[in-house]
């Protein structure tokens, strides 16, 4: 009988739906693998013959702590740091022996970086908007004054879930950003709340904290609206096809849902034929990019035109969108049809 493990948190709600996935298929309880014991040098192993999902880190403190040092959980800066500690961590996942992992580290590692993964996806042809790196305020001005670009993404190299990211629209002197990276006393912050920065001096310290890990800039993408909200798509592929999306709107230029993004009408999206065929052809072909990969997360966005497309990212621990229905009309979970891929594949 097929043998599931899944390198977690244990307790986190990641690992919880994906057991809740392989026992509705009749399967043994899957096996954990503790991140904590994954970085901190711990004996690790699995049953013979496992399959292993490798799954998030998650957002566990110890192992934020294992990853880039004791500090405040919800702080912004040191991703570099936590690359290379999440490196290693994958490196020793790798060598388990008597197992399959169900996931290549190195093509996780460049859904991780997003000048990597943006470098990736241009040379398949993605649409992808232009994009340059940057070392500090001063590159990114001279890079986007060079280019004759007013409005950018600032994303810091490593980061996820919009930590540090910030929209930046600049013209001279006078410049208008949306982020939601605040200041706690003297540690920059994660918050649930979007603000808005004019003044250029805290502009210029806040991207020269964050500089040290590298940035990642893109062109500003102008965004399709639904219900007069700016929108996007998180689209999940399994074993490369298409099989879940969720359309996230917002008022501010994020439309992360746990910055106050809201779920929106797909189906405005899935009725316009053409639209919807180039948007899952799009996915496809990014998923492609990571052949090795059972799952990816890809932010695609739709032009105001509502005919362009391009991707922001794509995430390899995307999948965690709970309640949603595949696109199939299946009823699977995210899991459930990672789940039943991987048996047809056994199989």
């Amino acid at each position: 009988m097929v043998r599931f493990a899944v390198v977690g948190v244990p307790g986190d709600r990641r690992v919880a739906l994906f057991r809740e996935a392989v026992l509705a298929r009749g399967l043994a309880e899957p096996y954990v693998i503790s991140w904590r014991d994954v970085l901190a040098g711990r004996e690790i192993g699995a049953p013979a013959g496992a399959l292993v999902r490798v799954d998030s880190p998650g957002e566990d403190a110890e192992v934020d702590a294992l990853l880039r040092g004791p500090g405040d959980p919800a702080r912004v800066g040191g991703s570099a740091a936590w690359f290379k500690g999440f490196a290693a961590g994958l490196e020793r996942v790798a060598a388990l022996a008597g197992v399959r992992v169900l996931g290549d580290a190195g093509e996780i590692l460049t859904m991780f970086d997003k000048r990597r993964c943006h470098a990736v996806l241009a040379a398949a042809g993605v649409p992808v908007p232009d994009a340059f790196e940057a070392v500090s305020y001063a590159d990114l001005r001279d890079g986007m004054a060079g280019r004759r670009w007013a409005r950018v993404f600032v994303k810091p190299a490593h980061g996820s879930s919009a930590s540090g990211v910030i929209a930046l629209h600049a013209q001279g002197g006078r410049v208008h950003a949306v982020t939601s990276a605040t200041w706690v006393g003297a540690t920059l912050c994660n918050s649930l709340r979007v603000r808005t920065v004019t003044d250029e001096a805290e502009l210029r310290r806040l991207v020269d904290h964050l500089a040290p890990d590298g940035l990642h800039v893109e062109r500003w993408f102008p965004k399709a609206s639904l219900g007069g909200r700016a929108f996007d798509l998180r689209v999940v592929t399994v074993a490369g096809t298409p099989t879940h999306a969720v359309a996230r709107t917002s008022r501010t230029p994020m439309t992360n849902l746990h910055l106050g993004g809201a779920r929106g009408d797909l189906g405005a999206v899935r009725s316009r034929a053409a639209l919807w065929e180039r948007l899952t052809e799009v996915c496809a072909q990014a998923a492609a990019c990571f052949p090795r990969s059972l799952a990816t997360g890809v932010d695609v966005m739709v032009g105001a035109d509502w005919r362009s497309v391009a991707v922001a990212e794509v995430n390899a621990f995307g999948d965690l969108l709970p309640g949603l229905g595949d696109l199939s009309g299946n009823n699977r979970t995210t899991y459930d049809e990672q789940v039943e891929a991987v048996l047809r594949e056994h199989a």
